[in-house]
C-alpha cells in the first residue's frame, strides 16, 4: 500500500523551489509513496492572488489536504541562503496541524547546523539530513511503516 504525503515548504524563492524539487524527485523514487500534494502547484485562480476570498480558499485547500493526506513532509529550511534559517511559520502552522490530526511529520533539513525547534522535534516522526545522505535515505524510507528515523543525531529527546 503506498502512502499519499503533502509536501510542506516554503515556495517563495528559486532555491526554496529547488529544494521542493529534490525532496519531490526523492519521494518519487520511493516505491511506497503514492500521490504527492505540493500547495503551489494548486493555486486558489477564481480571486485576485491575496485578496480575502484568495486567503480563505487558500487555506482551506491546503488544511483540508493535510487531513486527506495520509502523511506530511516538510522541508524547514526558509531562508537558508540569508543570515537567518527560521523556518517559515505557514510550513510550521501545517506541521502543527499535520501532528494535531495524527498525521506522521516527515522533516527534511537541508541545513543541519540550524537547531530544531523544540516543538519540531517532538512531533516529527523521521528525520533526513538532506546535506548528506537524507535524500538517498528517503528515496528508501518505508512510508508504510513509519519507523523512526533520525541522521545526523537529530534524535527526539
Amino acid at each position: 500500500m503506498t502512502k499519499n504525503v503533502y509536501l510542506a515548504a516554503p515556495f517563495f524563492s528559486p532555491q526554496q523551489k529547488e529544494r521542493i524539487q529534490v525532496v519531490r524527485e526523492a519521494l518519487e523514487a520511493n516505491p511506497t509513496i503514492g500521490r504527492i500534494f505540493e500547495p503551489e502547484a494548486h493555486p486558489y485562480q477564481e480571486a485576485e492572488f491575496g485578496s480575502l476570498e484568495w486567503q480563505k480558499a487558500a487555506f482551506m485547500l491546503d488544511t483540508n489536504q493535510i487531513y486527506q493526506n495520509d502523511v506530511m513532509v516538510a522541508i524547514v529550511d526558509y531562508k537558508m541562503e540569508e543570515s537567518d534559517n527560521e523556518a517559515d511559520s505557514g510550513t510550521m502552522f501545517e506541521v502543527g496541524l499535520a501532528y494535531g490530526t495524527h498525521t506522521p511529520v516527515v522533516i527534511v533539513q537541508f541545513d543541519p547546523q540550524k537547531e530544531l525547534n523544540l516543538m519540531i522535534r517532538q512531533a516529527m516522526t523521521a528525520y533526513f539530513d538532506a546535506s548528506q545522505n537524507g535524500l538517498i535515505d528517503l528515496k528508501a524510507y518505508d512510508f508504510d511503516v513509519m519507523m523512526p528515523h533520525f541522521n545526523n543525531n537529530r534524535d527526539v529527546i
